[in-house]
């Protein structure tokens, strides 16, 4: 299906991430295939202002997220870390780091990639493969629908790198699955593949296409009545995020007093080391 798109629109920065629209469904594709779609500042930025664009556009019925070659987004770029380290907890700069603040001051930049497709008035499918760790994940989660190849590997991964999950994962995490997996995922990190985050709750459907899967799902909802299908997610996203802004300032107050950190810093330096890490109590 997106072979046969002739309806690209221009993004700001289409080196991270492009669009397509045709018959009322728009296409966004991560296109950092040589880094596995990690997010580095300009992704950030890219990604966050797609965002706003399709906001804007009323011939848009349904959006479908994915990512260019081997992966959807495989989290961080390890750079990030480098600056973590250099910068501490000051990750505020203009280079559109994930600590600086939207307009509306309900989200950092980090937040708002995910919250964004929330805040479409329309559905949006992910469509997994490859990896989808960390903010990779977040992304995800920030869609109202996930199909996923079922060897794509998942992970809550912040704690590998000694934070949290501050990309509103927090909050959606907990809203698809049981508190106690919740915790578990991001108390250990650990990876596991999409055939057991269906069974968890964290994808909705197995597809051996996912991109395939995503379309026709959306080419689905396209055919609906736009108004009823807007009416309906308002409706469901207001139910299931009542207190949302407490929880994402939460997560900022959180993220902020961990980065920079001595065992955060020991956190990131271990790993880069290939060594046990030694933290102190």
């Amino acid at each position: 299906p997106i072979c046969g798109m002739s309806n690209e629109i221009e993004t700001s920065d289409p080196d991270r991430v492009s669009l397509r629209i045709e018959s009322g469904v728009a296409v966004v594709r991560f296109e950092r295939a040589d880094k596995r779609n990690a997010l580095d500042g300009r992704q950030f930025l890219a990604i966050a202002a797609v965002g706003e664009q399709l906001k804007a556009r009323s011939d848009v019925r349904v959006v479908v997220l994915t990512g260019a070659g081997a992966s959807f987004c495989a989290g961080l770029d390890f750079s990030g870390f480098a600056t973590m380290l250099e910068a501490g907890a000051d990750t505020t700069g203009a280079d559109g780091s994930p600590g600086r603040l939207t307009e509306s001051g309900l989200t950092h930049l980090g937040q708002q990639i995910c919250w964004v497709w929330q805040e479409l008035a329309v559905p949006v499918i992910a469509a997994m493969h490859g990896h989808a760790l960390g903010g990779g994940l977040q992304i995800a989660l920030g869609a109202d629908i996930r199909i996923a190849h079922p060897g794509t590997q998942l992970s809550v991964r912040e704690i590998h790198w000694g934070i949290i999950p501050d990309m509103t994962g927090t909050l959606m995490l907990d809203r698809l699955v049981r508190p106690d997996i919740a915790r578990e995922l991001t108390f250990t990190g650990r990876i596991l593949d999409a055939a057991e985050g269906f069974q968890l709750g964290l994808v909705t459907r197995l597809s051996e296409d996912p991109l395939t899967e995503a379309m026709s799902i959306a080419g689905e909802i396209a055919a609906r009545n736009p108004e009823a299908v807007r009416a309906a997610k308002r409706l469901l996203t207001t139910t299931a995020h009542a207190g949302f802004a407490e929880q994402f300032a939460a997560e900022r107050r959180e993220i902020s007093a961990l980065i920079g950190r001595p065992n955060q810093v020991e956190a990131i330096t271990s790993n880069l080391e290939s060594r046990p890490p030694v933290f102190s109590d």
